[in-house]
């Protein structure tokens, strides 16, 4: 039978300024350990630390411009783009374009704070 998911649950992001997270279908909204989907709204100026998370993350950008550093360089996605990261590489994600930026993440497996490995971290 179907799931239906009336709202996606609320996430507290990394990075400043804050940027809202909302998490259609993963571990902390439906308990979903093997995809996430996440719609992520992003002010101009936001960035967070590198990761090197264990899982693969598609960035598709739906308004705005996303930049990716990686250990070779950065990309810019813009609306209609899409980066595909995938596990264990090192990644820094940002929004510095005036208005910001919204987004979709899918993660597979699915997000975790234990997974995503951002640097400075402990554990």
């Amino acid at each position: 039978m179907p799931e239906f998911v009336p709202a996606p649950v609320r996430i507290e992001a990394a990075g400043q300024p804050p940027k809202r997270i909302e998490e259609f279908t993963g571990r902390a909204s439906t308990g979903a350990g093997h995809v996430s989907v996440a719609r992520m709204v992003s002010p101009e100026g936001w960035s967070e630390p590198g990761q090197r998370p264990e899982f693969e993350e598609i960035t598709l950008v739906l308004r705005g411009l996303v930049r990716v550093e990686h250990a070779h360089g950065v990309l810019e996605a813009r609306a209609g783009q899409s980066v595909i990261a995938r596990p264990g590489e090192w990644v820094r994600y940002s929004t510095p374009g005036a208005g910001g930026a919204e987004y979709i993440s899918v993660c597979l497996p699915a997000f975790s704070p234990q997974a995503v490995h951002r640097d400075g971290a402990s554990g």
